[in-house]
């Protein structure tokens, strides 16, 4: 799990997490490619394995976008999703996803853990390719020539076997079990998930990943999303122990008053926008750090960050809404009645979004 997803998910829910201080936080990656003034050249060609395949080890900064890790169906129309499913991610996002296994009950992310990345380190060989996550979990991709297993026993992670296409790395992964998440809005998938993953090293700084996932007696039709990362120098995975334990029992979701918590459409219309983010903190004044867009769909807002991941905003009050990733959304009226901006609640930090003209 990486830096940043520690900070959202201690904003998604009160469980605890211990990130433990590491060593080699500034070691100099060897072999790294530098400019003449000692940085790291992350736009030096690919480096090649003695196979002549692109090699791609190192530590990674991999993930889909964030609207994705959102909702991975945002892509799919609603008629796609058996209703069954639809059903639990929506009682899950009610529920603030209380009994999301990876976060509250510290199980490995299993398809999740892949396709939100994270900090990643790949160690290569010709046989066979491991990530290691921070989170303590791994996987191993052979590429030794054997097959998948035919009656695999169900494990978090799956079973991964790899190929190349060129110099695309393309690897193929099943027997999931059928007990993690897809997704932050706790979209279900069973136990006959199949994922294949398209990587391609553009040069020595970025990498390209396609993922599809196809589970067809949920979703009627394959999954596919757009991934990738930057080369991350100069550092290590820091080691993250999730401890969750006592805190679970206690996490308990919306409260009997935000469950009875009803806004009037009309209301819930003046909300309808375009909210820009800006990070003060940037050198380029004014520049957006994110957009999200607030639609209304029969009695429902939804949410959507960055023009992908489209996900419910549950009503906490009549003006505050969680779509459970990064907090608390409340939305801020000026002296006239007219909604002006929304303040996004984090753990860390409280930022405005600016509502466009």
């Amino acid at each position: 799990m990486n830096r940043f997803s520690i900070a959202v998910i201690l904003a998604l829910c009160a469980g605890s997490a211990v990130s433990l201080s590491g060593q080699w936080l500034k070691q100099p990656t060897p072999g790294m490619p530098r400019t003449a003034d000692g940085k790291p050249n992350l736009r030096a060609a690919v480096p090649r394995a003695p196979d002549g395949h692109p090699d791609l080890s190192g530590m990674w900064q991999l993930g889909t976008e964030i609207g994705y890790a959102a909702n991975i169906t945002a892509d799919l129309p609603a008629s796609d999703i058996q209703p069954w499913a639809a059903a639990l991610s929506r009682k899950r996002l009610e529920d603030f996803g209380k009994d999301d296994p990876e976060i509250t009950g510290c199980t490995p992310g299993g398809p999740r853990h892949i396709t939100r990345g994270g900090l990643t380190k790949i160690i290569q060989t010709p046989t066979v390719i491991v990530f290691l996550f921070e989170d303590l979990s791994y996987r191993q991709i052979f590429l030794d020539g054997r097959q998948m297993p035919k009656d695999p026993n169900p494990t978090w992670m799956g079973y991964s076997i790899g190929r190349w296409d060129g110099d695309t790395l393309v690897i193929r992964t099943s027997g999931f079990n059928d007990r993690t998440w897809l997704d932050f809005a706790g979209h279900p998938h069973s136990e006959m998930l199949r994922m294949t993953e398209r990587y391609s090293r553009r040069d020595f700084g970025r990498m390209e990943l396609q993922v599809t996932l196809e589970d067809p007696t949920v979703y009627a039709k394959p999954l596919t999303v757009s991934a990738g990362g930057n080369f991350v120098p100069d550092t290590d995975l820091i080691e993250f122990v999730c401890e969750n334990e006592k805190d679970r029992a206690h996490l308990v979701g919306r409260t009997a008053q935000e469950k009875s918590v009803v806004v009037p459409s009309a209301t819930l219309a003046t909300y309808v926008g375009v909210y820009d983010v800006t990070d003060s903190r940037s050198p380029i004044v004014g520049r957006p750090r994110q957009v999200f867009t607030v639609t209304l769909d029969g009695d429902s807002l939804f949410l959507d960050m960055g023009g992908k991941g489209r996900i419910p905003m549950i009503p906490l009050s009549q003006t505050s809404f969680s779509p459970r990733l990064l907090g608390t959304y409340e939305f801020v009226k000026d002296g006239s009645g007219r909604v002006t901006h929304m303040l996004v609640h984090s753990a860390e930090e409280v930022l405005t979004a600016t509502r466009r003209p």
